[in-house]
């Protein structure tokens, strides 16, 4: 995928293995959010809509963070990495929607392909194991572990979610609307 195009977009198999359906609708959400925020600059990634302060670049930056968390946290049990354990959330829990203004496109973006790597990087060793049954380590106050499958569904919903706020905010920058590039 490119910064304005999308090669070949990611597309949920029809039938297939309920891993490979799982993952498939995390890439079409990430593909989307990917697609709503290229080609943009500074201005138009600080854009908001309405009363409302989100930007697609504090999208970005939030959604960074997730994809840090919820699988250093929530499948492997280990600190998140910088920046993100560099910051005080008690004080400051929106610190990455509204840090975003102070960074570029190219790192927002940069930010954000990174951390979707990483992630791709153990959900693909994680499925080498084993199955979307797997418990990560993290263990609630209750003594339950969330299984890969309980992980990347969160991902899905926290993507589609922000694909919504993406898709009107970029329709109020620059007119852009579709579902897809090829729309």
């Amino acid at each position: 995928m490119t910064e304005t195009t999308v090669e070949t977009w990611p597309e949920p198999p029809l039938a297939g293995t309920e891993a490979a359906a799982v993952l498939g609708a995390l890439e079409r959400q990430r593909a989307t959010l990917a697609w709503k925020c290229s080609g943009l600059d500074a201005a138009g990634l600080r854009a908001t809509l309405g009363t409302s302060a989100i930007t697609l670049g504090g999208l970005l930056k939030h959604l960074a963070h997730v994809e840090d968390s919820h699988f250093a946290r929530l499948w492997l049990g280990s600190p998140v990495g910088a920046p993100w354990n560099g910051v005080d959330w008690e004080s400051t829990p929106d610190w990455d929607y509204r840090s975003a203004a102070g960074d570029t496109p190219e790192e927002l973006r940069a930010l954000w392909r990174e951390s979707v790597a990483r992630s791709r990087t153990v959900v693909e060793q994680a499925l080498a194991t084993g199955g979307l049954d797997q418990l990560g380590a993290h263990t609630t106050r209750s003594g339950e572990r969330p299984n890969l499958r309980r992980i990347l569904l969160d991902l899905v919903e926290e993507y589609a979610r922000h694909a919504g706020h993406a898709d009107l905010i970029r329709e109020s920058v620059d007119g852009l609307t579709g579902e897809d590039p090829a729309a």
